[in-house]
């Protein structure tokens, strides 16, 4: 197996089913899944089409295994959230804080880059794509209900739709931010979305 990769690679060494999904994550985030193929990767990487192909068949999925990776990242990153001794406005923030570190590595949401092309992707990658904001819409309610019960968030409506709505706030702005190659957009949602979310203290 080995010995197979290294024929395939170029000069620059032996690339790893690992690299091909950094290459392909950072041409979504940028171009979209659409917007780029499998020569786009093969450039970047300095390898041959053959040795994309040996790692993942075809670019379904390749896709399937991008959004699994990407969840299973921010999965963790929720995780250490919740490891925390926050309170629950401080959870929030670092949950927007997620974004805005995407952000400013001047990149877009994977799932909400995927999302804009819906329609035109497989059902693999679609029920992927699900998940990942059905996993984060869970969560984000676990956190409000938590934070409502503390007594540190107050907000109207059922808990899931106030956890759509700063999903929906988030990813939007993100998109808005994107023309102007700044956070400021998103910042300002996130102070926002915060304000919204908090109790006032008394005086």
């Amino acid at each position: 197996m080995a010995s197979s990769r290294r024929n395939t690679a170029s000069s620059r060494g032996p690339s790893t089913a690992s690299d091909i999904l950094d290459a392909a994550e950072r041409l979504v985030q940028g171009r979209g899944f659409n917007g780029f193929s499998y020569a786009d990767v093969s450039s970047e990487l300095g390898i041959t089409k053959a040795a994309l192909h040996y790692h993942f068949a075809g670019k379904a999925e390749l896709g399937e295994s991008l959004i699994s990776r990407y969840n299973e990242r921010f999965d963790a990153a929720l995780a250490a959230i919740d490891a925390t001794e926050m309170s629950a406005p401080d959870k929030l923030l670092a949950y927007c804080d997620l974004y805005r570190g995407t952000l400013r590595g001047q990149r877009m949401c994977l799932c909400g880059m995927l999302a804009a092309e819906y329609n035109t992707l497989g059902e693999p990658m679609r029920d992927a794509i699900g998940r990942f904001f059905d996993h984060n819409r869970d969560w984000l309610a676990a956190l409000l209900e938590t934070g409502r019960k503390e007594g540190a968030l107050g907000f109207a409506g059922p808990v899931d739709q106030a956890a759509q709505t700063i999903i929906a706030a988030l990813e939007g702005a993100m998109l808005v931010a994107r023309p102007y190659h700044d956070t400021a957009v998103l910042d300002v949602v996130i102070d926002r979305l915060l304000a919204d979310f908090a109790l006032e203290q008394p005086a």
